[in-house]
């Protein structure tokens, strides 16, 4: 294998970019496992009893772990030229942007341990202990949900910071009043303002240690508004953020779910207003692994898009394995036919599903639309599009089965007339 292809193969995998989706997802699984047993025995070692018994072992643990999380890290900085928007910048000036970006500098932070207790080891060990921990951050690469928090964190970041400004008014405010008021009660306790604003932090917060409370009655009224205040306060912020994580993931999803429908053949000339109808459609199904999604002639009443897992579909001859973001069954929302193929899901999926009918019921509300989809099956029919089994020739693409119009020509002993696989010659 040429240098290239090696360079192209780990690209694939580390990125999760092409078609080596079962090595990508082992790696991604692999490292995830690694981050967290890493952080946890970072956070183990501290205590004596363990650090103690078991000190040299987790030292051995830790560095072997630190030598794999500085692999990636040069891997990635060694494939970062295929980035598709760094291509242009060329092999140096693409990697040195690669490595300013927030997910390069994670999985820097995630190597530096290992170079510091090499290079460091006596003069280091508070910083180690802190890098180990900020490994943490490295799990937003592979959780969706902790990058859409922190993408909500940033789009609301005027927000945050106004309610910031108004929870610092209001301690600062709390704190010049108590001040002045409990001073000469209490000079020891509220000798400065600053000594005011500990007490209304923890009053604000609702943490109320008790080591500094008012004692004269206009100190205890305050008191009790500034407590109230503080249920106010508080929700500010923790309100921006829900409801900014919310939409974020709203968008998110509507956005991936718009993208599979807009990639089917049968979709591809609508409006994004139309497909967006054709979006909303669709339901949410779980499947467990192994379970069969469709059996062998079970009529073909639904389309599939994979959000998540990957499914196999067993034709007579070869078995076809589509992953996350692939469509399935798409010539079952216009033919209905018996089924040819079982559907398994070879993982854990989360499927959306469009059915026959559904999609009937708004192409009849809207006449302009239904004429639109009509005329793209009858086009594709027109076309000569065949199918192996249950797969188009687009759904075959995608599945790295690349049965072109082409190639169905040079072998049509392959095809027969009605577009379902026959049976090779034994010959």
């Amino acid at each position: 294998m040429r240098s290239g292809d090696v360079k192209q193969v780990l690209y694939e995998v580390l990125e999760d970019t092409g078609g080596r989706r079962v090595a990508a997802r082992l790696l991604r699984q692999f490292l995830i496992f690694l981050i967290i047993s890493n952080i946890a025995l970072a956070v183990v070692e501290t205590v004596p009893e363990v650090h103690a018994f078991l000190g040299d072992h987790l030292k051995l643990v830790q560095l072997g772990c630190g030598a794999i999380f500085l692999a990636e890290y040069i891997l990635r900085l060694y494939v970062a030229d295929l980035h598709p928007p760094l291509r242009r910048f060329g092999p140096i000036r693409s990697r040195l942007r690669y490595a300013v970006q927030p997910d390069a500098i994670v999985d820097l932070i995630g190597a530096l341990p290992l170079l510091f207790v090499l290079f460091l080891p006596d003069q280091a060990v508070t910083i180690v202990v802190v890098l180990r921990l900020l490994r943490f951050f490295k799990l937003a690469r592979y959780s969706p949900a902790l990058r859409s928090l922190i993408s909500a964190v940033a789009a609301e970041r005027k927000a945050l910071l106004g309610s910031s400004m108004i929870i610092f008014g209001v301690v600062l405010l709390a704190a010049t009043l108590m001040y002045l008021i409990e001073n000469q009660h209490q000079p020891e306790k509220f000798r400065s303002i600053l000594h005011g604003i500990y007490w209304a932090i923890t009053t604000v917060t609702t943490v109320g240690y008790g080591d500094v409370v008012p004692v004269s009655n206009l100190g205890k009224m305050i008191g009790g508004v500034v407590m109230l205040m503080g249920y106010g306060l508080i929700a500010l912020p923790v309100g921006i953020i829900a409801s900014a994580f919310a939409r974020e993931i709203h968008s998110r999803d509507f956005v991936v779910t718009w993208s599979m429908v807009a990639r089917v053949p049968l979709f591809e000339d609508l409006k994004a207003t139309e497909i967006a109808e054709v979006a909303k459609l669709l339901q949410a199904l779980s499947v467990r692994k192994g379970a069969v999604i469709a059996h062998v002639g079970d009529v073909a009443d639904r389309m599939y898009f994979i959000s998540d897992g990957e499914v196999a579909i067993k034709l007579p001859h070869e078995t076809v394995y589509l992953g996350q973001g692939s469509f399935f069954g798409e010539l079952a929302l216009i033919n209905q036919t018996p089924r040819t193929a079982a559907i398994i899901a070879d993982t854990d999926c989360q499927l959306l599903v469009l059915e026959a009918g559904a999609l009937k019921h708004l192409m009849d509300r809207d006449a302009a639309l239904a004429k639109k989809i009509m005329e793209e099956a009858r086009a594709r029919a027109f076309a000569g599009k065949k199918v192996l089994g249950e797969l188009a020739e687009e759904e075959l693409q995608q599945a790295g089965v690349f049965a072109s119009a082409d190639e169905i020509r040079e072998e049509p002993e392959l095809f027969a007339d009605d577009g379902r696989e026959t049976e090779k010659d034994p010959a």
